[in-house]
C-alpha cells in the first residue's frame, strides 16, 4: 500500500466557497498538495453532487462521477450563508484561514457582508481568490462582469474556438471543461504566489482570475498571428500553421497522431516508412515547404501509413518518431503508463460496492508528492468536526442545527 505523503501545504488553511468546476478545480490542486480545504456548502449543497456519472449500483446518490473528481481530497460543512448566524461562523472561520477561493457571481458575498474588504478586515494575511467568467473589479472592470459564464463560453471569447476544428463554418469546442480547468490552474497558481507574498510580508491581497482571460492566456497562436502579422488564424484540423507533418494521419485501422516537422525528425520518419524519395522531393525540401504542400505531404506517407495497423506503427515509431494513438478511456485505463505514473488512484464511492477512479496528481514532487488521499466529503460531513475544533461546544452546535443554520451528518 502507497504511504500518504501531508504534501508539500501541509499547514495551509483555506476556505473553499465555490461549486460547479472552474472554482472546485483550483482547491482541489491545493487540496492535493496538502492544503486542509474546507468546502463550504449551502443547505442544498453544491449541485455539481447532482450531475452524473453514476453508479448503477448506488442507490444513495451523495455525489457523482464529476463532484468527486473535484472535490476529493476536501472537507464539508454547510452553513447557510443567507442567515446572519452563518454569516458570524464564516468570518469565525476566516480568522483561522489563509486563503478564501470563491466563484459566486461578481457581488453576490459583498451583498451578504462577506465580499474582500470585510473578510481582510478581520485577516489582514488573508488572499481571497476569485473565478468568475469575466473576472471582478480589482483586475479591471470588463463590461462584461454581470454575464454568467461557462466552459463553452470562455473558449468561444477567448479564442480556442476560433481556431479549433476543420473550418471556419464548423468551430469545436475542447473536450471536457478546459474553460474551467484552465482557470482554476491559473487560480491556484495565483493564490499560491499571493500566499508567498503575504508568507513574508503579512499582507494579504485579491487574487481575480477570469475565466476568459484564462484561455485567452493559452492562445498563443491566435496572439502572435494577429500581432505580428495582422492575420486572424481559422481551424486547420489537427495541424499547427507552419509544420508538417503534424496532426493525424490514416491508417489501416483508424487514425493515429504524429509530428515530425523538423528536418531529423522528418528523415527519420521517411527511413522508417521506407520512403526516399519524399526526402529529396523538392516540395517537402525545408520546413515551411513541408508545410505549404502539407496536404501533398500527408497523402504520400498515408500510402504506406493505411497499410499499417496502429499496433504496428507503435512498434514501427515508438522511441523514434512523435506519435500517439488517439486513445479512448479504454485504451487510458488499460495503458501501464498511466497505471505506473499513479494517474488512476482509486477512491471510496459512498453507496457503491466498488472504488471508483478519479484523474491523478500530474506535478509529482519528490520529496513532498501530492496525493489523493481520500475521497469526496458528503455533505456536511465535517460539520461538527470543524465547528468543535473552533471552540463550539455541543450544545452551541445543536442549536444551530436546529436552527438551520448549520447542517451535519
Amino acid at each position: 500500500m502507497q504511504t500518504l505523503s501531508p504534501g508539500a501545504l501541509k499547514g495551509l488553511r483555506i476556505l473553499d466557497l465555490t461549486h460547479a468546476l472552474a472554482g472546485p478545480f483550483c482547491s482541489q490542486v491545493l487540496a492535493d498538495h496538502g492544503a486542509d480545504v474546507i468546502k463550504i456548502e449551502p443547505p442544498e449543497g453544491d449541485f455539481f453532487r447532482r450531475i452524473g456519472p453514476f453508479r448503477e449500483d448506488d442507490s444513495e446518490r451523495h455525489f457523482g462521477g464529476l463532484f468527486q473528481s473535484c472535490n476529493r481530497n476536501k472537507r464539508s460543512i454547510v452553513i447557510n450563508l443567507k442567515d446572519p448566524e452563518g454569516q458570524t461562523l464564516l468570518k469565525e472561520l476566516v480568522k483561522g484561514a489563509d486563503a478564501v477561493v470563491e466563484n459566486y457571481r461578481a457581488g453576490v458575498l459583498d451583498k451578504l457582508g462577506l465580499g474582500y474588504e470585510t473578510l481582510k478586515s478581520i485577516r489582514p494575511s488573508l488572499v481571497y481568490t476569485s473565478v468568475r467568467g469575466f473576472g471582478d473589479r480589482a483586475g479591471g472592470q470588463s463590461p462584461y462582469m454581470d454575464w454568467p459564464a461557462f466552459d463553452i463560453v470562455a473558449q468561444a471569447m477567448g479564442g480556442w474556438m476560433g481556431i479549433t476544428g476543420e473550418d471556419a463554418d464548423h468551430p469545436v469546442k475542447v473536450g471536457g471543461g478546459a474553460g474551467d480547468t484552465v482557470a482554476g490552474l491559473f487560480a491556484a497558481f495565483g493564490t499560491m504566489a499571493a500566499l508567498w507574498h503575504a508568507r513574508s510580508t503579512g499582507q494579504g491581497q485579491y487574487v481575480d482570475v477570469a475565466m476568459t482571460d484564462s484561455i485567452l492566456a493559452m492562445s498563443e497562436l491566435v496572439v502572435s498571428q494577429y500581432s505580428y502579422r495582422g492575420v486572424s488564424p481559422v481551424p486547420v484540423g489537427n495541424g499547427i500553421p507552419g509544420l508538417a507533418p503534424f496532426g493525424t494521419i490514416r491508417v489501416a485501422d483508424g487514425v493515429i497522431a504524429i509530428a515530425a516537422p523538423h528536418d531529423p525528425q522528418f528523415r527519420g520518419l521517411c527511413d522508417l516508412l521506407d520512403l526516399p524519395a519524399l526526402k529529396t522531393d523538392t516540395r517537402f525540401a525545408t520546413e515551411a515547404l513541408r508545410w505549404e504542400n502539407h496536404e501533398a505531404l500527408t497523402e504520400a506517407i498515408e500510402i504506406v501509413t493505411r497499410t499499417r495497423t496502429k499496433l504496428q506503427l507503435r512498434e514501427l515509431f515508438g522511441g523514434k518518431v512523435p506519435f500517439s494513438p488517439i486513445y479512448n478511456a479504454e485504451d487510458i485505463f488499460a495503458d501501464p503508463h498511466f497505471a505506473i505514473r499513479q494517474m488512476l488512484p482509486e477512491v471510496e464511492q459512498p453507496g457503491s460496492q466498488r472504488p471508483v477512479a478519479v484523474p491523478g496528481v500530474p506535478v509529482k514532487l519528490s520529496r513532498t508528492p501530492g496525493q489523493v488521499r481520500h475521497r469526496a466529503p458528503l455533505l456536511g460531513e465535517h460539520t461538527r468536526d470543524i465547528l468543535s475544533a473552533m471552540g463550539l461546544p455541543d450544545a452551541r452546535i445543536d442549536s444551530l442545527v436546529e436552527a438551520g443554520t448549520i447542517s451535519a451528518q
